[in-house]
Order: structure tokens, then sequence, then C-alpha cells
């Protein structure tokens, strides 16, 4: 970790965290005595074999998953003792997501898409009219704002869906496998984004199998068979 990081706020900490399933011969295990400690600013890159639970500790972390144990505070708020409504505010607020598929809404236009998560926080019309056009500008995608996913490269639909992950100002992004659909030269792209947002104070955790990818983060966790092996 860089030094500097060292110096700032913690956003996230695990402690203890587990998830598993029961299957008819017993439990088998996904995620095992998580500890892991984010700081506001930083970059990590989760690593490991596929099924080590690098996904799946995202989606913990994202707050899509809710049944597992241990401790989760994010910003200090304790979210393993929050109900579903204050989980849920806290993520709207303070998380922004991109998924290797984009889960761009294939009949809404670029602007729509990038809109919609401002209208899940009851931003008023004009002001999101306003955010939406510095996005498009910011990200260079204005003379794609008319054009619907399935019109855009692969390259492009990504682009807008860290676009999108950003619009609201969140302060962590998380990312799964956010290059995995991309050539070479397309994934280049999305990462210097990701390092550019994470320089203006963007708090990043990606999942990946990519160790040129992986080498943007300040920190690389390592993960193998649900536990933390290394970071």
């Amino acid at each position: 970790m860089a030094r500097g990081l060292l110096l700032l706020p913690r956003m996230i900490r695990l402690r203890g965290v587990e998830k598993c399933y029961d299957l008819g011969g017993g439990k088998v295990w996904v995620l095992r005595r998580i500890d892991l400690d984010v700081k506001e600013g930083e970059f990590i890159s989760i690593m490991g074999p596929s099924g080590a639970g690098k996904s799946t500790l995202l989606h913990v972390l994202g707050m899509h998953d809710s049944a597992w144990t241990g401790e989760y505070y994010l910003l200090d708020q304790p979210v393993h003792a929050l109900d579903k409504k204050r989980r849920a505010e806290l993520q709207k607020k303070n998380i922004g997501f991109v998924f290797q598929s984009y889960h761009l809404l294939d009949d809404l236009t670029v602007y729509e898409n990038l809109e919609i998560p401002l209208s899940y926080r009851d931003v008023k019309k004009s002001e999101r009219q306003s955010i939406v056009a510095d996005v498009l500008d910011r990200f260079q995608i204005v003379g794609k704002k008319d054009l619907y996913p399935t019109q855009l490269s692969g390259g492009q639909q990504q682009l807008v869906a860290v676009a999108r992950a950003v619009v609201a100002s969140p302060k962590a992004i998380l990312a799964d496998e956010p290059t995995g659909n991309l050539h070479s030269s397309q994934a280049h792209e999305i990462m210097e984004l990701f390092k550019k947002l994470n320089r203006e104070g963007t708090t990043i955790v990606q999942v990946t199998h990519s160790e040129t990818n992986a080498a943007y983060g300040d920190r690389i966790v390592k993960m193998a068979d649900g536990w933390i092996v290394k970071g």
C-alpha cells in the first residue's frame, strides 16, 4: 500500500465474514473468516482461481448478498446490523457497480441509462439533466447519447457502464471482471479510466484474472477456496 494511503480513514472493514451453502452432504463454504480493510481512496485488486470466492466477496461488499455472517462496516456503518431498507439507502448513496457483461438496459438510450441511477436517488429532473450532460462530456460520449446499447461496440458499452457507475458520485466503485469481454486496447482504456477516477478520490475494488489489470491497484488481495491467502 502506498505510504500516503496509510494515513487515510478506513472505508470498509470486514471481520470474520463467512458464507456457505447447505447441500445434501453438508455445508459448502464459499467465504471463510474474511478479514479485510480498505482505505478511502485505495484501489484494490482481488485475484484468485475460479471458485475462490472473489465475486461472492464483491457481492457482499456491494450488499447484493445478505446471506452471510460476520461483521461489515462501511464508513463506520454496521451493515451487518442494518435492516434491508437501511442497507439499500447506504448502498445507493455510496457504491457504484461495473460488471463484465455491462448490464445496460437495451431498450433505453445511453442518456436514459445514465439518468436512471439519479432517478433512483430522487434527484430533480433539471439537476439530472445537468449531471448527465457533464458525465457525457467527461467521458467523451456526447455523440452516443441517443444511441441504444446494441448500437455500440463492447468497449463503448463498458465505457457507458463505467459512466453510469459514477454518475451519482459514489465513494466506491466495485468492478467484477470489468474488461473480461474486451480486447486489449479497449481493456487498457477502461483501466486507465479507473486509474483516473481513483486519482480523483474514488475508492475502487476490482475482481480480475488479469495480472495487467491487477497491477493498476495499490494492493493485490489473493483468494483461494474462500480464504484470503495474501493481502
